[in-house]
């Protein structure tokens, strides 16, 4: 039972007509985080909130010194080697940010690169984006945002004095790339209003900024653009991309006042990108009726579409996520079955071979190699029971030395915890994957145990089976923690993207549904211990689901939910709009105004029971903007018919990603956990 009043929020009608079709929107006037009236709206919603979770305080504060306390305070990455330096990160204890160093080749002398903890001093919120290291090794570009709108300026280090340049570039995507004459930076601009990446510039150091040269703006606002270099260091790109669409342009990256020249003008539906090798490039593309993607090479003086030849063929059980190349591999990192897997095809044609991983669920990915002449090939690899763990791997003699795994303070045993994975029937027959684990002295598949589903389902993103050292302090409680790898993700191939989409959006919720309903009937909890959680876009499931079938779940977290799908996918000035048309549709076409219109959460709020539900948001948010949270709470609470809880956590520092620093993101999910944990019996 609630024991205090929520804050009542202003009802101002206003009229959205579009096809004829009016819809009365009672808190559109929440758009608008320059009022005053927004804010002290937003303020009361946390001060309801911290009265509500009042009695969990110990609790949270529990949580967060057990989740902080399995992190190794003095931790530090695994070294990579480029261009005569070992680099690598490292915490220092207390510390909430990275402080990024390097050591020169067979030197032990250690040179901090930047300190993120001094830089940050006096932000509530700070993030470091982008760090781009000059060819010559000498000079550093980096960008900085402070309050998580994903704004950054960037700013100019001479690495072999310390000090700061006085070159300052604001405004930008925090997307560089150094051209090789080591004076000139390619980077990123974005729309003021819609932050779309529309822009590139050419900026020459020593120069006044506003003397920036455009090299290239994207006008399809449907596209957005960004830069890099291929691994050779030979070229440099521009890519302009939507969500079914590639162009990428080259240059010479000693001639960076060469003009750029087309790879392959955009078609709607091919997508491509491309890697440099000898006299080739190398291209990941969907060419051809290639829905699960192949590897094509073609001469980099005769580079279009027409001259591209088969290296890999397309398949239709494997799906090709990514490649890399070394003088005598190309490698790639493909997907079957809903897993990951790494396969190494020298290129003098002998037998490929892949990496083989023995967990029944697990994560496993190529991770940065900037050397190119080498045989080993650095890899990470996870999964719910072992932490992240990264790798190198012979390719010639097939061994593999473990470089570093995740050090959980504390101690932690593999053996005391199971993973499964198990298959739910959808309401079309299509079998769906779930990865769960537990720990076993706790779980007695009676339908006893709390349960957290979680899922994403949406851009083609798969949600892998990864270990979390924070997830021990549910599963340590009796917790079963679960990953539906529903449609709208890619985990079973670019149909089960296509399949959770547009149209067919649909099956994302209903999916997670099947996934829910069968653990249930395989007793691994029940509706009365059964709990819900996804963000972003899986904050738009959660809000589909509870509309759906509320009577499923005890409780509900949706975290900075996109849940006005209708409204914010009519307003081309909000971010991100018009780059997603291919993702949900653009509403301005009846058909899609009235498919979409069918799912929105916000519009399909009804007098109806709910589960207890906690809603995060950040007011710098440039993803999913605060109002869509904040309006969809104050509807759910004007029309539900239960007494159930419906509480606004609204972080006014931060954006999408919430607290900025390892330690002060803890404390949101120790309000997370104990609101689980406030519900489980």
């Amino acid at each position: 039972m609630q024991t205090a009043i929520p804050p009542q929020a202003l009802e101002k009608p206003y009229e959205i007509t579009f096809h004829d079709d009016t819809r009365i929107d009672l808190f559109y006037w929440m758009n608008d985080r320059e009022n005053p009236e927004v804010i002290d709206y937003l303020n009361k919603e946390n001060d309801y909130l911290d009265e509500q979770m009042k009695a969990t305080l110990p609790l949270q504060t529990k949580l967060f010194d057990e989740m902080k306390a399995r992190i190794k305070e003095d931790d530090e990455s695994v070294p990579y080697l480029r261009d005569g330096f070992w680099y690598y990160s490292r915490y220092q204890k207390g510390g909430e940010y990275p402080i990024y160093c390097r050591k020169k080749e067979g030197e032990t002398e250690e040179q901090v690169i930047l300190d993120v903890n001094n830089i940050a001093e006096g932000h509530e919120y700070f993030n470091v984006n982008g760090l781009a290291i000059a060819t010559n090794q000498q000079l550093l570009a980096y960008s900085e945002d402070h309050i998580g709108r994903r704004i950054y300026s960037i700013k100019f280090k001479d690495l072999v004095t310390g000090e700061l340049l006085e070159d300052f570039i604001p405004e930008a995507t925090g997307n560089m790339v150094w051209a090789n004459d080591n004076k000139s930076l390619f980077y990123a601009r974005q729309d003021n209003e819609t932050l779309r990446s529309y822009r590139i510039y050419k900026h020459i150091l020593g120069s006044p900024v506003e003397n920036d040269e455009l090299i290239f703006e994207e006008k399809d606002d449907t596209f957005t653009c960004q830069v890099s270099k291929s691994k050779s260091k030979e070229f440099l790109f521009i890519e302009s991309s939507s969500t079914v669409s590639s162009e990428i342009r080259f240059t010479n990256a000693s001639q960076p006042d060469s003009p750029f020249s087309l790879v392959q003008e955009r078609i709607r539906d091919l997508e491509y990108s491309v890697e440099h090798f000898g006299e080739d490039f190398i291209i990941w593309t969907n060419a051809e009726g290639a829905k699960n993607y192949k590897i094509v090479k073609t001469p980099v003086t005769q580079p279009s579409k027409d001259n591209w030849k088969d290296l890999i063929s397309h398949r239709e059980d494997i799906l090709v996520e990514g490649f890399d190349i070394f003088s005598q591999y190309l490698v790639l990192e493909e997907r079957q079955l809903g897993l990951t897997q790494i396969m190494i095809h020298p290129w003098d044609q002998s037998p490929a071979h892949k990496i083989t991983f023995q967990d029944p669920t697990y994560s496993a990915w190529i991770s940065y190699n900037p050397q190119f002449d080498t045989h080993l090939l650095r890899f990470g690899y996870n999964s719910l029971t072992t932490p992240s763990s990264t790798y190198d791997y012979n390719m010639e003699d097939r061994s593999q030395v473990l470089l570093k795994q995740q050090e959980v303070v504390g101690g932690y045993s593999i053996s005391d915890y199971e993973a499964e994975r198990l298959w739910a029937t959808a309401e079309d027959g299509t079998q769906v994957p779930i990865s769960l684990v537990y720990k076993k002295s706790l779980f007695k598949k009676d339908g006893t145990n709390p349960l957290l589903q979680y899922a994403y389902g949406s851009y083609g993103y798969s949600t892998d089976a990864v270990f979390s050292s924070n997830r021990l302090s549910l599963l340590d409680r009796g917790f079963v923690f679960a990953i539906a790898h529903i449609r709208g993700g890619q985990e079973m191939g670019r149909k089960w993207y296509d399949e959770g989409k547009m149209l067919q959006k649909k099956n994302t919720f209903t999916d997670f549904i099947a996934c829910t309903e069968f653990l249930i009937k395989h007793n691994y909890s029940s509706s009365e211990q059964l709990f819900a959680m996804g963000g972003s876009a899986g904050g738009l499931l959660m809000g589909a689901i509870i509309n759906i079938k509320p009577e499923l779940y005890k409780a509900v977290i949706a975290a900075v939910p996109f849940v006005d799908v209708v409204t914010t996918m009519l307003d081309e000035s909000i971010p991100l709009t018009t780059g997603e048309f291919d993702e949900w549709g653009n509403p301005k076409n009846k058909e899609y105004y009235d498919y979409m219109l069918s799912y929105s959460p916000y519009d399909n709020v009804k007098a109806q029971d709910y589960p207890n539900i906690l809603v995060t948001s950040g007011l710098h948010d440039s993803q999913v903007q605060y109002w869509e949270p904040t309006k969809w709470v104050a509807k759910l609470r004007k029309l539900k018919t239960d007494q159930n809880q419906v509480l606004l956590y609204t972080n006014m520092d931060a954006g999408h990603g919430g607290a900025s620093g390892r330690f002060q993101s803890l404390k949101e999910t120790a309000l997370e956990y104990a609101f689980l944990l406030k519900f489980s019996n």
